[in-house]
């Protein structure tokens, strides 16, 4: 795709400023960009490395450009960037690009992957340089991401790539970290990919050609004002950390952020919890780690309210995992309680959480949880720890189910998301909830069928057996990849559910087709009748 279009790239002694192609600064379609920073927080750290790569309203790539910048102090950590202090030795500082940068950004949407993240430096770098940065439509790939790849567990730049299978080379650089966020751009605006494009995001684009950018500096620009002991302070949480694999690491094995979403944690706190997640991934969180979320926080302009709810989420979710096997070891409530402490919260929403889930375990246990009656005829049964939500119920039969399920150790959420194992609902209102369901293919059923399904609940699989199925079921789906013939070319979306319809099968109006209904529709001029998919796509 790379041979498609011009490039234009400095050095990092390059003199004069030259676009690729007129093409690249006219105006419309999405400006993607990437910074590469000496630390976490825009207010006092800088940019080191900045990369633009611009595409048209359909995400292809008409020009690119990435620049070495001069932060005026120490480079930060040089381990994660890769950039030494003499890479940025007679570089232009960031006010010496902003006219051309202006020009890049006119009458476009800006997209980054945590985009509150990018827009903070930039933004504080013009304001560094005397500029104003007006107000600018923009669309992040990461929190766009539930909405076009709703069932991964984690969502950095990476995974989501991994995903959508669009090739990501030179991670941490700024240019390659943009090029592979607009191949991610590129994906969504694909209806092809089985997701129609956000409304909301197509609609960025008009928003973008009414910004009025200013022409010039406002006033004159401030001193320097980069933290010193950035590289110190990471080096030395590196040093302090622990060689053994606690209990809380295997729980992070397990750990999703839809889980800590399904919690309460707001969604503009994405970001923030993947970094929490990352430092968290060896088992604690060093003094300087807890600097960094600090500085991300900060950088996300996130509330205190939003941060200690992305916190508690993050501690319910883990302490759940906990409890999956019935019992929380000495080990692990200890871990819990330092993760508790570390994120600051109170001792007692832990204990709370955990002595309501080893209440509910003692009434499984006493309840004498029994076989499925034989015929059964309700589908997947019901089972321990799962996750259900409800919508449009008689407000009395709704109030006993849910506090039936809960006292059984069943969890019922406010949202509906991939790990939700049903939706209850009479069908009389149809929301946010129903619309969820339906795009990501989650089981709906009646109150009635529930109160079915919670008389015979069944035990929940421990997670060990979770994991042993998950292999079998990923070695299944991988034989039956080889073992189904190639197409030359993937049937249209639109077409097969037309299809579908016309045919008999339950297909829902959004969200991705499953792959058997494609496999049906490709067979449907053989001998004999094609496959039947799944009842609910």
């Amino acid at each position: 795709m790379m041979g498609l279009f011009d490039r234009w790239r400095s050095s990092a002694s390059a003199g004069k400023h030259r676009a690729s192609t007129a093409e690249a600064v006219t105006t419309g379609g999405y400006t993607v960009i990437d910074v590469e920073t000496t630390g976490l927080s825009a207010r006092h750290h800088r940019v080191l490395e900045i990369a633009v790569v611009r595409t048209d309203a359909t995400g292809r790539i008409t020009g690119e450009w990435s620049r070495r910048v001069d932060p005026e102090g120490p480079v930060g950590a040089t381990h994660i960037h890769g950039i030494t202090a003499d890479d940025v030795r007679g570089a232009p500082k960031f006010g010496d690009l902003i006219p051309h940068l202006n020009e890049w950004m006119r009458g476009t949407v800006l997209v980054a992957h945590n985009a509150r993240f990018d827009a903070a430096f930039i933004r504080a770098e013009y304001s560094n340089a005397g500029w104003d940065l007006p107000w600018l439509p923009t669309l992040c790939t990461l929190q766009a991401s539930s909405y076009y790849l709703p069932s991964m567990d984690r969502r950095r730049l990476a995974d989501c790539c991994a995903m959508a299978q669009v090739p990501l080379r030179g991670a941490h650089s700024a240019l390659g970290d943009a090029r592979a966020t607009a191949g991610l751009l590129s994906y969504y605006l694909d209806p092809r990919n089985g997701t129609a494009p956000h409304p909301e995001h197509l609609a960025l684009t008009e928003e973008a050609s009414a910004v009025i950018w200013p022409g010039s500096a406002a006033r004159a620009p401030r001193p320097a004002t980069a933290i010193t002991h950035t590289q110190s302070r990471i080096q030395a949480s590196q040093a302090k950390k622990a060689a053994s694999t606690p209990a809380l690491v295997r729980l992070l094995a397990d750990f999703s952020l839809v889980d800590a979403l399904d919690e309460g944690a707001p969604t503009t706190t994405l970001p923030y919890l993947e970094t929490l997640a990352e430092a968290l991934e060896d088992g604690e969180i060093t003094t300087a780690e807890a600097q960094a979320l600090d500085d991300v926080a900060t950088t996300l302009a996130l509330t205190e309210e939003e941060r200690t709810a992305a916190n508690r989420s993050v501690l319910l979710a883990l302490s759940h995992l906990a409890l999956e096997d019935g019992v929380v070891s000495r080990a692990e409530k200890t871990e819990l309680l330092k993760v508790s402490t570390l994120l600051g919260l109170p001792a007692t929403v832990l204990t709370h959480t955990l002595d309501q889930a080893e209440a509910a375990r003692h009434e499984r246990l006493s309840a004498g949880l029994g076989p499925l009656p034989n015929p059964w005829t309700h589908g997947d049964p019901l089972r321990v720890g799962h996750k259900v939500a409800f919508t449009g119920c008689d407000e009395a039969l709704r109030d006993q189910l849910e506090r039936r399920a809960e006292a059984l150790g069943v969890r019922v959420m406010n949202n509906v998301s991939t790990k939700t194992f049903l939706l209850v609902t009479d069908g009389t209102f149809s929301g946010g909830k129903a619309a969820d369901a339906d795009r990501v293919g989650c089981r709906v059923v009646h109150p009635d069928d529930f109160a079915t399904l919670l008389q015979h609940l069944q035990p929940a699989i421990a997670r060990e057996r979770k994991k042993v199925l998950a292999a079998e079921h990923a070695r299944t789906s991988e034989q039956a990849e080889l073992d189904r013939p190639m197409l030359a070319e993937r049937a249209d979306p639109a077409v097969v559910r037309q299809w579908a319809r016309d045919n008999g099968y339950a297909v829902g109006t959004r969200g991705r087709l499953h792959q058997d209904l494609y496999d049906a529709y490709a067979s449907r001029d053989a001998d004999g009748p094609p496959p039947t998919p799944h009842p609910v796509l």
